[in-house]
Parts: C-alpha cells; sequence; structure tokens
C-alpha cells in the first residue's frame, strides 16, 4: 500500500501525487494538516525515512521562529513534541511505499521508491 502524507496547497506535494498517480498507483492520500499524524507516527516516518528530526522540519513557518525551534539545545523529543502539536512544522510530502519511506524534497526523490 503506497500512502502519501500530503498538504494540497504544496507544488512539491502535488507534484509528488501526480508522479504516483502517472505510475498507476492509487495511494493513500492523507492531508497531514487535517488529519495530523500521532507523535509516534511522526517519529516513525522521520526514522524510517533515515532522517534527523531537525532534517524534517519546515524552519521557514512563523511557528517555527514563535517557539524558537532554532536552539540546537532542544532534544530530537522536544522538536518532536511541537511538530506533534503543530503539524505544520512537518516537512512534506512523505511517501511510503513496499520499496521503503521517503521525504520527497525535490520531488525526484520518490523515484528512490518506486
Amino acid at each position: 500500500m503506497t500512502k502519501i502524507y500530503h498538504n494540497p496547497r504544496c507544488g512539491t506535494s502535488r507534484n509528488v501525487l501526480q508522479a504516483l498517480q502517472d505510475r498507476g498507483l492509487q495511494p493513500e492520500i492523507i492531508e497531514y494538516l487535517k488529519t495530523p499524524p500521532s507523535r509516534a507516527q511522526i517519529e516513525q516516518l522521520i526514522g524510517d525515512a533515515g532522517l534527523g528530526v531537525r532534517d524534517a522540519m519546515r524552519s521557514k513557518e512563523a511557528v517555527y521562529q514563535e517557539l524558537k525551534l532554532d536552539d540546537t539545545s532542544l532534544s530530537d523529543a522536544q522538536l518532536l513534541d511541537a511538530i506533534a502539536e503543530h503539524p505544520i512544522l512537518l516537512n512534506r510530502p512523505f511517501v511510503i511505499t513496499a520499496k521503503g519511506t521517503r521525504l520527497c524534497r525535490p520531488a525526484d526523490v520518490v523515484e528512490e521508491i518506486l
């Protein structure tokens, strides 16, 4: 089963979804801002993609600055708590296929798991 953690307002996310559909896949589309993943799911996604927590965060979001998440003394646990509370901080799109999990930025990263 293919899944995409998707934000329809994001061009990269739309392009990755289109690439999946062009391959004949009908992924489960999880609009993570409407249906946020749990903290455990976020941690699993990031770990399965082989990323550090900070690598999976959107640092350009206003809430990132407001919460001073650029503070390097913050632990991964604290960063995960922030993402769970403010899902907009999770970068996108994350895609899961039988071949693995990737944060598909840039969009062509999806090819690694197709």
